[in-house]
């Protein structure tokens, strides 16, 4: 198995981090790594996300978790392999939560192919996590 996790703090409420990541047709707002980006039908279970990455094919997601508004959970199947991600919101105190995504891939090639395909899948979770918080804080998404 290979795995990464990377959280950010914030005071945005659960909610306003939820509504950016339910308009999947507005990721790209908070996502720049991505060129193009469709959901199959309502933000649940067993919909599927194509999300074209800057310069590469089609990556087919299936949510396979959702848990409005703390947590959802995306998987790849690239047959040898599992790429498992988990987007999470923990409450930290009072005013503060913490954002996670983590990935895990299993599989039977997890570890030959994770170490090669893991980097490249979650290189731009620092800055993603950050943009989606700042967004979240705008006084816009507080309404």
């Amino acid at each position: 198995m290979w795995s990464y996790e990377h959280s950010v703090l914030t005071e945005a409420a659960p909610e306003a981090v939820w509504r950016l990541w339910a308009d999947v047709a507005g990721w790209r707002a908070w996502n720049a790594d991505i060129d193009g980006i469709e959901v199959s039908g309502p933000f649940e279970v067993g919909s599927e996300i194509v999300m074209n990455p800057a310069g590469e094919q089609p990556v087919r997601l299936r949510l396979t978790e959702v848990d409005v508004p703390w947590l959802f959970v995306d998987e790849v199947d690239l047959g040898d392999i599992l790429v498992r991600t988990t987007h999470r919101i923990d409450a930290v105190d009072a005013e503060r939560r913490r954002v996670t995504y983590r990935t895990e891939i299993t599989g039977s090639a997890a570890d030959e192919l994770g170490t090669q395909v893991g980097p490249a899948i979650t290189a731009d979770f620092p800055d993603t996590i950050g943009a989606l918080v700042r967004l979240a804080e705008a006084p816009a998404s507080r309404d």
